[in-house]
């Protein structure tokens, strides 16, 4: 029976990222992992999925899968164009040249991938602080093998046809004469090894995907769009290699009264016109709690007081910001009788009344009049 397109396995598209690779196994490796899925052929249909990965999170086998398919590059050969090539020029001009890129040993200590989570957090706790506990999906080392991916009691083999290189030479005639090509060793798939007993926990990948639970301390004064950085929890190392890092990315919800620029708060206060005209001492809401704010008499609509320290601290250690209050002088609407009586001797106590000389209103009058 032929093998399935590694692509249609996976259910993504030739032009999948690394990214989008990654995510199309972790979430089918879930739903067929033994451990978890006891229907018939899940066990099956976990190794095709984990063959699958294998092949196309690695840039190197993903080229000779794309060129040559599931026959390898043993079948391949010079058919038109530049694609027979196999290797490409940088094989070609390291065999004629010397040098080119060199491969990395494939047994090597490499560090895991980095992880990104985004969390979100409330206006208060962004500006205080909080610690939290989140559960993310990791790759970690096997249990059952240690991450040798052999069965217990068993060890990897060097692989006899790379001598543990994980790279072969394929000869190849071309326009240029028959030249020696490095290629990724098909027998180990490029990792200088041969595992005859795979372990059954993790089907020889010599790692499995876990939900993690992690604590993470947000700092006081964290901001939209901030991040910051766990060492050593991301995905586990290869080989022996260092973990990656998680890096946690901050959103913060909006506050119904206040908004935040930097270390500063801002908010708006609306105050009567008797308080506007003859002062008074206001409550004003801050997250520290409420605070007692003087209006002067004559305060106009639209004033800014500041309240300093009531902002929030600053994610660095620098200081506290501090919280501006926009005061709006609100109009009353619905007057009785005789509020309407004394506004209007207000007025007329005032002076508000037309004159022989023309004021900023009666210039407006005009104006409207022409129209």
């Amino acid at each position: 029976m032929s093998k399935r397109d590694y692509y249609d396995v996976l259910g993504v598209s030739k032009s999948a990222s690394k990214d989008e690779i990654k995510k199309a196994y972790r979430k089918l490796s879930k739903k067929y992992h033994p451990d978890i899925n006891k229907e018939p052929g899940a066990d099956e249909k976990f190794k095709e999925i984990s063959e699958a990965y294998e092949v196309l999170s690695d840039d190197s086998k993903k080229a000779q899968y794309d060129q040559f398919g599931h026959a390898g590059p043993q079948q391949g050969g010079f058919g038109g164009g530049f694609s027979g090539f196999g290797g490409g020029f940088d094989d070609i001009f390291s065999t004629f040249f010397g040098g080119g890129s060199r491969r990395r040993d494939p047994n090597a200590p490499r560090q895991g991938d980095d992880l990104q989570y985004t969390m979100t957090l409330t206006f208060e706790e962004a500006a205080f602080g909080v610690e939290k506990d989140i559960t993310i999906p990791k790759e970690e080392n096997c249990s059952t093998c240690g991450g040798s991916g052999a069965k217990p009691g068993t060890s990897p083999e060097t692989c006899s046809h790379c001598a543990g290189s994980g790279q072969v030479n394929v000869e190849q005639n071309t326009p240029f004469g028959r030249v020696v090509n490095r290629r990724t060793c098909p027998h180990c798939s490029g990792s200088g090894k041969i595992i005859k007993e795979k372990c059954t926990t993790c089907s020889g990948q010599g790692r499995v995907t876990k939900n993690k639970t992690i604590n993470v301390k947000v700092p006081a004064g964290i901001d939209e769009g901030q991040q910051i950085r766990l060492s050593g929890q991301g995905e586990a190392g290869i080989n022996g290699g260092p973990a990656g890092d998680l890096y946690i990315v901050f959103r913060v919800r909006q506050h119904e009264l206040f908004e935040r620029d930097g270390d500063d708060i801002y908010c708006e206060m609306p105050i009567t016109f008797v308080q506007a005209s003859l002062g008074d001492e206001i409550e004003v809401p801050t997250i520290h709690g409420k605070v007692k704010l003087k209006i002067p008499a004559g305060t106009q609509s639209g004033t800014t007081f500041r309240l300093r320290g009531k902002g929030v601290a600053n994610v660095r250690g620098y200081g506290t910001g501090d919280q501006h209050v926009h005061v709006k002088v609100i109009t009353p609407v619905k007057l009785n009788e005789k509020q309407k009586q004394l506004l209007r001797e207000f007025a007329e106590v005032s002076g508000e009344q037309p004159n022989e000389e023309d004021g900023f209103f009666d210039k407006v009058k005009r104006a409207l009049k022409r129209d």
